[in-house]
């Protein structure tokens, strides 16, 4: 075989499995780093380590972190009263790159799901009620996906949160900007149907 040693096939495994890549396209990373290989492999290498070591979870929200607070729930600026529920670390960042949002977040961790065994507890949804008494929340914004167990995950959480005088919000749903009805989905359109206001 004259893809090269033990090592490279194993790294090209590894790289595969990460989100968004197929062997191909592990086979073009891992080239395109053996190429620059004492420059940008060793320097990635480096940087990997020093994540691995460093990074942990924000012990409040979930974000990831270097220390024990994110710099997000380390700001008093953002302690507003707005807490945005979200699955994972990846929304909370797009969210935070959008600029809108200036207040807190939660990160879940994934959705409520019967067939994988991940319950209320496994999601951490009791902490995430305590939060809400213990830091002042005036409104929860549920910026869940628009699947059915992330529907499921937000009408659990909002019934959890029934009985307290908290506002709980959806994020909007429907026609993107510059979307074209042509090319949408069914579900976004009914969406947007159902959304509609007053212009």
């Amino acid at each position: 075989m004259a893809e090269g040693s033990d090592a490279i096939q194993t790294l090209i495994a590894q790289v595969a499995r990460l989100p968004g890549l197929g062997p191909r396209s592990a086979r073009r990373v891992v080239l395109a780093l053996i190429r620059r290989r004492t420059g940008q492999m060793a320097q990635l290498a480096a940087l990997m380590a020093e994540v691995a070591e460093r990074s942990r979870e924000c012990t409040r929200c979930g974000n990831v972190s270097e220390s024990e607070l994110c710099p997000i729930c380390a700001d008093p600026a953002r302690a507003n009263g707005e807490l945005c529920v979200v699955e994972d670390v990846a929304d909370l960042w797009a969210l935070e790159r959008g600029r809108a949002f200036r207040g807190r977040y939660h990160v879940l961790g994934g959705t409520l799901s019967a067939l994988d065994e991940i319950g209320p507890d496994e999601l951490g949804i009791p902490r995430l009620i305590a939060r809400v008494g213990d830091e002042g929340i005036a409104e929860v914004i549920l910026a869940l996906n628009a699947t059915v167990e992330g529907q499921t995950t937000a009408h659990y959480i909002a019934e959890a949160l029934v009985s307290t005088p908290v506002a709980v919000t959806v994020l909007a749903q429907g026609v993107p900007i510059g979307g074209e009805l042509d090319y949408l989905d069914d579900g976004t359109i009914n969406a947007a149907l159902r959304a509609r206001r007053r212009l």
